[in-house]
């Protein structure tokens, strides 16, 4: 699996063009902002966008949406429930033409992945696990966690979520991909990070 990071927007969203070997068809998973800038990221490569796939649906993580959806007719996913939020935070009314939502498995582009439902930093944001690689959005970040007091935010909610990736185990050392700042791995973070050490028990 292939992975570009472009940081993008006034926050420096992370957003990442992923792609399988041998394969012309990506995903783009939250496109932040600047469409031709993304689109042309991924025709440099000779890749074909086939969905976008968003972990959670703040203005800083869907601003590229509508003008990519409509540029390659692609897929985009979204958790439904964070249609609920105010739509000051979404930058107006959130584009998705399909959802996903825990425990369900996809395939898309030659890439297959899981759906974790993660609430906490927004009622449906979600951590996609491709096996070797884990796309966390504002959930988990390098050292740090995604912050809860917007609205739609739930510190409790956001401890549990945090407590599923403490609690995660890998085979392999799997890469961190959070949707602001430096990547990082799974094995580091249980190590490192505070907010997941302490659900780690007798892991530690």
């Amino acid at each position: 699996m292939n992975v570009i990071r472009l940081p993008i927007g006034i926050y420096m969203t992370n957003c990442y063009i992923v792609w399988a070997d041998g394969c012309d068809r990506c995903l783009v998973i939250d496109p932040a902002a600047k469409p031709e800038a993304i689109e042309a990221a991924c025709e440099k490569k000779g890749l074909t966008i086939e969905a976008i796939l968003l972990t959670h649906g703040h203005f800083d993580h869907v601003g590229a949406v509508p003008g990519l959806a409509e540029a390659t007719g692609c897929r985009v996913f979204m958790n439904e429930r964070e249609t609920s939020m105010p739509e000051s935070l979404t930058n107006g009314k959130l584009y998705y033409t399909d959802t996903y939502d825990e425990g369900d498995e996809l395939t898309l582009a030659g890439l297959s992945f899981k759906v974790m439902a993660t609430p906490g930093h927004t009622p449906g944001s979600v951590c996609l696990d491709f096996g070797d690689h884990m796309f966390t959005g504002d959930t988990l970040f390098a050292r740090s966690m995604g912050r809860t007091d917007l609205a739609g935010g739930n510190e409790e909610q956001m401890q549990q979520s945090l407590k599923r990736l403490a609690e995660l185990q890998k085979d392999c050392e799997c890469a961190i991909h959070p949707g602001h700042s430096a990547e990082s791995t799974l094995a580091l973070e249980q190590e490192y990070n505070s907010y997941l050490k302490k659900f780690m028990g007798d892991r530690q």
